[in-house]
């Protein structure tokens, strides 16, 4: 179990953390809260029908993070549109479709985090510097959309676009100032695959 998820009889995924995997995570998550914000009439009393009815941004977040966790519905960076009409029409599907999505979408990616964070307090240590992390079947959907989440964030601060670019970070220097970043990116990404498999039939 140390590394990676396992199934538990019955559904549900079981992890070993160290004390400071636990760090490690419970930080990431709480600076993915922090960066996607408290939400909208976060300062305002509780009304859920005008929270309902909200409209979300129109424009991409500036962050690159963001842009990469809230990226544009209708437009391809891969492909080029075939006239300026297209583009317009283009940024206008993707302007409408963020104003309708964004909110619900940031607040299911800041419940996911929330669950992480709770679910890392909760822990009780069963020996001298680590506990087994136990989810049930809805916390590891939770868990696993928490970690995709994180992995986004650090690619983007990393400049991670495709496969190949991750293959690069492997043959990073020690004293490469990024490799700390790397090594959780990858570690994350160990985590994410073992709990992928852990909720397969």
């Amino acid at each position: 179990m140390p590394g990676h998820f396992e199934p538990l009889p019955g559904g549900g995924a079981a992890v070993a953390l160290d004390d400071v995997e636990v760090s490690i995570i419970r930080s990431l998550a709480v600076q993915l809260l922090e960066l996607i914000g408290p939400g909208p009439g976060a300062d305002a009393p509780d009304d859920p029908l005008a929270e309902l009815f909200a409209d979300g941004p129109s424009e991409p977040p500036a962050d690159p993070v963001l842009r990469r966790l809230f990226p544009d519905a209708y437009i391809d960076p891969e492909k080029s549109p075939d006239s300026v009409e297209e583009a317009e029409e283009r940024r206008a599907h993707s302007a409408e479709f963020r104003r309708y999505t964004e909110n619900d979408l940031r607040a299911g990616k800041r419940e996911s985090a929330l669950a992480v964070i709770r679910a890392l307090d909760a822990l009780a240590p069963v020996d001298a510097g680590g506990a087994v992390l136990k989810l049930t079947p809805p916390e590891s959907r939770q868990w696993l959309g928490a970690l995709n989440d994180l992995r986004l964030a650090i690619g983007a601060r990393l400049d991670i676009t495709d496969e190949d670019d991750s293959d690069l970070l492997f043959r990073l220097p020690d004293e490469d100032p990024r490799k700390p970043m790397v090594m959780a990116y990858l570690w994350l990404g160990g985590l994410q695959e073992t709990l992928v498999t852990t909720l397969m039939p």
